[in-house]
C-alpha cells in the first residue's frame, strides 16, 4: 500500500505487484487455466503465481470457476494498458535480447496457438522448430483446432519444419524481423508442401505486440531524418 489517496496509487495496489500484470497479459491473450499460465511464465513459482491469482480475484480483475480463470470485465477494460505497455516499451525501451531473454521453449509455446494449418485436409498438423543453437527440437500438434507442444516426436507427418536460430525466430515471432527478410537472407527456412510454404506469413500468425514493435520500428528509423530538416530549418 502506497498510502495516496490518488487513482494511480489506488491501480498499483492491485497490480504493482511482481508478476501481476504479466500474469493479467496472458489472461488477456486467452490464455485460462492454470498449467498453462505456468508454462507461459517459466520464471514464476507455481506458488506464486497461485498467490497472484487468488489476490487478482479479490481485487475483482479475475473470475475462477470449472477449473478456469477468466477475466472480469474490470480486468478486461486493462486491456489498452497492457497493449499500451507494448506500445510504450517497443517504442523506448525494446532493443536486442539479452541471452537469458532467449528461451525457444517459452518461444514455442507462445508460437502454438498462433499457427494456422486449418486449410490443409485431414484433423491433425505438425509444425517442427528446429534450432541451429539449441539441440532441442519442439513439435507443435494441432488437432481438431487445439495446440500442443511436444518435446518428443509425437509420430504424425509434419506439415512444415522450421530451421533457424532462436534469436531469428523471436525477431520474426515480435515484428523486429520480417518474415520474408529472413526467409531470403537464410536465417530461416522453411520446408514443407508449396500449400504452406506459398502462405508462410498465413501459417504464423505473428505475437499479438508485434504491429507495435514493427509501428516503433518505423518511427524510430524516422527520427534521424527529421532531426536533420530540423537542423537545415532557416532561423
Amino acid at each position: 500500500m502506497y498510502g495516496q489517496y490518488c487513482p494511480v496509487s489506488r491501480a498499483l495496489d492491485v497490480l504493482g505487484e511482481r508478476w501481476a500484470l504479466l500474469i493479467v497479459r496472458d489472461l488477456t491473450v486467452g490464455t485460462t487455466r492454470f498449467n498453462d499460465l505456468a508454462r507461459g511464465l517459466p520464471g514464476l513459482s507455481r506458488t506464486l503465481l497461485a498467490k497472484r491469482l487468488r489476490q487478482l480475484e479479490r481485487a475483482g480483475l479475475v473470475d475462477h470457476s470449472s477449473g478456469r480463470y477468466v477475466l472480469t470485465a474490470a480486468g478486461v477494460a486493462l486491456q489498452p494498458v497492457i497493449f499500451g505497455l507494448a506500445e510504450w516499451g517497443a517504442r523506448w525501451v525494446y532493443g536486442d535480447p539479452r541471452p537469458d531473454e532467449l528461451d525457444a521453449d517459452l518461444l514455442a509455446w507462445w508460437m502454438h496457438d498462433r499457427l494456422d494449418l486449418g486449410f490443409l485436409p485431414g484433423a491433425i498438423h505438425v509444425v517442427q522448430l528446429r534450432f541451429s543453437d539449441d539441440g532441442r527440437q519442439f513439435w507443435i500438434v494441432i488437432e481438431h483446432g487445439d495446440a500442443s507442444v511436444c518435446l518428443t516426436d509425437p509420430g504424425f507427418d509434419v506439415d512444415l519444419l522450421l530451421t533457424t536460430d532462436v534469436a531469428t525466430l523471436y525477431a520474426v515471432w515480435l515484428g523486429h524481423l520480417p518474415l520474408t527478410a529472413a526467409l531470403r537472407s537464410g536465417r530461416l527456412v522453411a520446408h514443407g508442401s508449396v500449400a504452406v510454404t506459398s502462405r508462410l506469413a498465413t501459417v504464423m500468425q505473428l505475437s499479438q505486440v508485434a504491429p507495435m514493435v514493427q509501428q516503433a520500428a518505423v518511427l524510430q528509423s524516422a527520427v534521424p531524418q527529421a532531426a536533420v530538416h530540423q537542423e537545415a530549418a532557416p532561423v
